[in-house]
């Protein structure tokens, strides 16, 4: 495998963020707010002087983060032989990196939980999201690229559009009851009706709050879909492996032929078994044991589409093996 050069975030920021800012969005739009503890806990960790027990101490200060981040460590998933009990054993465990990718979505989710959505089902929606990010975590190890960042890239992707589907609704609506008169991409419509989309807004509001430029790079550039493959800068990155596990089933059906796309590329790239993945990212999903009942695993839910191909290819097949038709004489 090549070796990944080393890349500029901040600088490919810049170049496909230009001058673009929040300040892109209606004033009306009710933004989230990241909890104050993940902020603190970013800030204070930036610092390599700030030890284990004063970011224990931070987190301690918000007790639902608290909480989740000692089910997570201590669920099957990851498999520890002696539970946590403190913030400070987790951190220890965990390490400061990917304790900083947990608490930012984690954070992130808790925010937009909290508000209401009169057009997505926040259940169902976070439930992909965990497919999508569990789906690129898997792409990420096939191309060699960071899996912790790819995880969060996915995760937190669509962050924005449970608030943009709810603030701006009769748009949204009028996208989703039409949706099969116009295959096109969502981040297309968006921009026909706004001058802007919700990965464009994302990416301004995770960088207003400090988060990872990769992280960012992720959430902007999270449709650009198999052309991230070709990509001569960031084909072997996180951003390319949240790229691809955008193109999964949602909600909204944001791509039209996703799943399509990606029964597809399996003819090109060897290693990349779309059943097998699908079938990881369910076994994963129950390790973790979140506490809710996945009543949608991946593996139902692409099945459909799936099948489709099997069949055509069985027919294709079977078409291709038929008798020549005799010689006219």
């Amino acid at each position: 495998m090549e070796k990944q050069q080393s890349i500029d975030w901040k600088g490919l920021l810049d170049q496909k963020l230009e001058n673009l800012t929040i300040s892109i969005l209606p004033p009306t739009l009710k933004l989230p707010a990241l909890p104050v503890a993940v902020t603190q806990f970013m800030e204070r960790s930036k610092n390599p002087d700030s030890s284990l027990k004063e970011l224990a101490e931070i987190i301690e200060t918000d007790s639902g983060l608290t909480v989740e981040l000692l089910r997570h460590l201590n669920s099957s998933y990851v498999g520890l032989r002696h539970k946590a009990t403190t913030a400070l054993q987790a951190l220890s465990l965990l390490g400061r990196r990917q304790s900083t990718m947990f608490l930012i979505t984690t954070g992130m989710e808790a925010a937009v939980r909290s508000r209401k959505s009169k057009l997505i089902n926040q259940a169902s929606f976070w439930n992909a999201c965990l497919q999508k990010a569990l789906f690129a975590r898997e792409v990420a190890r096939l191309l060699g690229a960071d899996e912790e960042m790819a995880f969060a890239g996915a995760m937190l992707s669509d962050f924005l559009l449970p608030v943009l589907t709810n603030d701006l609704y009769e748009h949204y609506l009028h996208f989703v009851e039409t949706r099969d008169k116009q295959p096109e991409l969502m981040t297309q419509y968006e921009n026909s009706i706004f001058q802007w989309d919700h990965t464009i807004a994302g990416a301004c509001l995770a960088r207003r709050w400090y988060l990872p430029d990769e992280l960012v790079c992720a959430i902007l550039m999270h449709h650009r879909g198999l052309h991230m493959l070709v990509d001569p800068v960031l084909k072997r990155t996180s951003v390319a492996a949240v790229a691809i596990s955008a193109l999964l089933p949602d909600q909204l059906r944001q791509h039209y032929t996703g799943l399509e796309q990606l029964v597809l590329l399996q003819g090109k790239w060897p290693a990349f078994d779309l059943e097998a993945l699908i079938s990881r990212v369910d076994e994963v999903h129950a390790e973790i044991g979140s506490g809710v009942k996945n009543d949608f695993p991946l593996a139902r839910r692409c099945k459909p589409v799936i099948d489709r191909f099997k069949e055509d290819a069985k027919s294709q097949q079977a078409e291709n093996q038929s008798p020549a038709e005799p010689a006219s004489t």
